[in-house]
């Protein structure tokens, strides 16, 4: 029941406005920003940079963690904009960028050690990342982003109004804008197979989305989940010939993976719709969605807002991006290969 709620909440979410979107292995990261947001590589995943932002004249200093999934285009982008909102605002602060290289077992190991460093404020990038934190404390302010629906997710009371140490940004992706642009420029398709990761809930809420706007629209669907990245290709494969265009929400594993998703899509002829653009990037064929950047950037606002001026985080609401930083993007290369025509799009 708490579920069915959830889901129609978010769908009359989606219709009323137009909202935001969330791995193969990554390298781990750690961040060291100065006025910056630049990201450099390393070697341990458990192993953090210190960083420092200008300062603002009151002479404190802000300790922040943050613990990052794993590494691919949205949730950098989204680390960025968190650092560039804090820099902009002009605070002293140091940061400690922990990235987990998708592993939940590492996830739960950072969170851990980012709470009894006494950290001032969390960032969590994910939904695995933001769950693995709020199970280890419950009095450290934590900031979420790139999660789909933090209720939904058990990570707040509801979206409106937290009620706990947790609030933070939604990457909830207009799923149905993206049904209906995968009408448009697949005109003739049928079925839709939705590829999505087992082991992260947002993907499955994301899912129920897709399934209720293809039936609004008369397409069949199939799921096919991944329980890694290591089944990605497999799974890709065996949807060669069932279904008509494979469509991919802002799951980080496929994400991450999208590489080898492309490459057995494209070469079998079956087009691929995404929920961000990192993933068109990555040969998909075309998405509608939000920009992560600005998701971040929102999140790093809230942080400054809780730091300097005592905001409680409990009654901070969930943040959504608005239509207008929703944007479309296709890939003329990936359409060439598959002869569709992104000109029914002008």
């Amino acid at each position: 029941m708490k579920k069915a709620v959830a889901l129609s909440l978010a769908v009359a979410m989606v219709i009323g406005m137009v909202t935001g979107c969330g791995s193969a292995d990554g390298q781990n990261q750690n961040a060291e920003t100065e006025n910056s947001t630049d990201v450099v590589e390393t070697e341990n995943a458990q192993e953090g940079a210190e960083a420092s932002g200008d300062a603002d004249g009151s002479g404190e200093t802000y300790k922040i963690g943050v613990i990052q999934l794993t590494e691919h285009a949205a949730l950098d982008a989204a680390n960025e904009g968190f650092v560039a909102a804090l820099d902009a605002a002009g605070i002293n602060y140091t940061i400690d960028q922990q990235n987990a290289q998708n592993d939940q077992s590492a996830c739960q190991t950072i969170a851990e050690k980012l709470v009894n460093d006494g950290n001032d404020l969390i960032l969590a990038i994910a939904t695995p990342a933001a769950q693995a934190v709020a199970g280890a404390t419950e009095e450290i302010p934590v900031l979420v982003t790139a999660v789909t629906d933090p209720a939904d997710a058990g990570l707040v009371a509801s979206n409106e109004a937290p009620g706990n140490n947790i609030s933070g940004t939604s990457d909830l992706t207009p799923v149905k804008e993206q049904i209906e642009l995968l009408t448009k420029l697949l005109p003739e398709a049928k079925k839709v197979g939705i590829l999505y990761c087992s082991a992260e809930s947002n993907s499955e809420f994301q899912a129920d989305l897709a399934t209720a706007a293809c039936t609004e629209a008369g397409l069949e669907t199939e799921i096919f989940t991944v329980s890694s990245s290591n089944e990605i290709q497999q799974v890709v494969e065996s949807m060669v010939g069932k279904v008509d265009v494979l469509y991919a929400p802002t799951d980080n594993t496929i994400a991450a993976g999208m590489a080898t998703v492309t490459m057995v899509a494209n070469d079998n002829g079956l087009p691929t719709i995404c929920g961000e653009e990192g993933m068109v990037d990555a040969g998909g064929l075309a998405t509608y969605g939000i920009n992560y950047y600005e998701i971040g950037y929102m999140a790093g606002e809230m942080a400054v807002d809780i730091l300097v001026n005592g905001a409680d985080v409990s009654t901070m609401p969930i943040g959504y991006l608005s239509a207008d930083k929703c944007t479309l993007k296709t890939n003329q290369e990936t359409a060439d290969m598959l002869n569709i025509d992104l000109s029914v799009l002008d």
